[in-house]
C-alpha cells in the first residue's frame, strides 16, 4: 500500500513532503480525511473533496484532492474500518 501506517485510532494514507492524509477513528459526520500542512489544516470529504473545515494552501489540497480521488475506495474502507458503528 502507500506509505500506510495504521494503528486502532488513525491511519496515515499518504504522505508526501509537503502534506500528510490521516483517516481518524471516533469520527463523526459524513467519511472524511484530515490534510495536514506545515501552514494549514483541513478536514475534507472523501466522497466529493469539499473543504468541511479548515484550510490548507491551493497547491497541498489540489493535490491531496486528486490523490484522494483516485483512491477514494482505499479511503472510505478505511474510513468505514476505524468508524464501524457510524
Amino acid at each position: 500500500m502507500h506509505n500506510l501506517h495504521k494503528d486502532d485510532f488513525l491511519t496515515t494514507m499518504h504522505r508526501t513532503g509537503s502534506w500528510v492524509l490521516k483517516v481518524c477513528g471516533s469520527e463523526h459526520g459524513i467519511p472524511h480525511y484530515h490534510l495536514l500542512t506545515p501552514s494549514g489544516r483541513a478536514v475534507v470529504s472523501i466522497t466529493d473533496g469539499t473543504i468541511l473545515a479548515g484550510a490548507a494552501p491551493g497547491k497541498a489540497l489540489s493535490e491531496a484532492q486528486a490523490w484522494s480521488t483516485k483512491h477514494s475506495a482505499e479511503l472510505l474502507a478505511e474510513w468505514r474500518r476505524l468508524n464501524p458503528t457510524l
